[in-house]
């Protein structure tokens, strides 16, 4: 089989970008910390919380393979998902199923990810100058 990645390049624009990988390291740490949330929970906060933190990987992989407005769109959508992200590390933090160092590290992850994104964004509308691809 061939390897797609001789040239250092994968095939998936989005695979390239750091904010994706980002991304999805947030996934694994929201499915390594929500596997310890009390088994009631599995259905509705749990479900959630990982969907919403799977949805910001998602919306910048769908994005990408657009043009540049609606690249942003999406951008602006996976940011969307990073505040349901915030809300659900405060709701398991007022339920005491993460610890203070957990939540923490879940901000430290969503704020890193909101600038990183802003900084797509920005850099996206300044090449882009609103004119199509």
């Amino acid at each position: 089989m061939e390897n797609l990645n001789d040239n250092n390049q994968t095939f998936f624009r989005f695979e390239d970008l750091r904010v994706y990988h980002k991304a999805l390291n947030y996934v694994e740490w929201v499915h390594m910390n929500t596997a310890l949330f009390p088994e009631h929970e599995m259905q509705n906060l749990t479900a959630k919380f990982v969907n919403a933190a799977q949805a910001i990987a998602l919306q910048i992989a769908e994005g990408s393979s657009r043009n540049k407005t609606q690249f942003v769109y999406y951008l602006k959508m996976a940011k969307s998902s990073i505040r349901e992200c915030v809300v659900y590390t405060a709701i398991a933090k007022g339920l005491n199923y993460i610890t203070e160092e957990h939540f923490e590290e879940s901000r430290n992850h969503l704020m890193e990810l909101t600038k990183m994104i802003g900084a797509l964004i920005g850099s996206l509308q300044r090449s882009n100058n609103f004119d199509e691809d």
